[in-house]
């Protein structure tokens, strides 16, 4: 979608919000458009929720590392800066056959031995922000 249509399609989606309390669920990897239009985020990686905050709190305060590393790799819009990606390591799992323990554990730069062997559960660790992570 070119950047003006999305625009107006975020932007009429946000009118239909505040108009008639228009409820959705928005399934994006834009991050840009996720804090534009979302009251709460939950941020997934291989079908599971490692994160779920209301959208200033988990751009502000991103706990789990997949989440800080799709924030800081948002691109920001002034040529004048500039943007350094996160760099993750490895390659995506399979989502067939998931990693045993955290899916997010060969990949993470924080994962320990416990996250090799045992799934972290979502645990709310500030009121209404949620985390799935033996190592926050």
């Amino acid at each position: 979608m070119d950047v003006s249509i999305r625009a107006q399609i975020l932007n009429l989606l946000g009118n239909l919000q505040k108009t008639i309390g228009l409820s959705f669920l928005y399934i994006s990897h834009d991050l840009s458009s996720v804090r534009q239009i979302s009251q709460r985020v939950a941020v997934m990686y291989l079908g599971e929720i490692v994160e779920l905050a209301d959208t200033d709190e988990l751009f502000d305060n991103p706990l789990h590392p997949y989440t800080q590393a799709l924030i800081e790799a948002v691109p920001i819009p002034d040529p004048k800066i500039k943007n350094i990606k996160a760099s993750l390591r490895g390659e995506v799992p399979s989502p067939i056959t998931p990693p045993a323990g955290c899916r997010f554990n060969p990949r993470c730069p924080r994962a320990n031995a416990t996250c090799i062997e045992k799934r972290p559960d979502l645990a709310e660790v500030r009121k209404g922000h949620f985390l799935a992570c033996h190592e926050p």
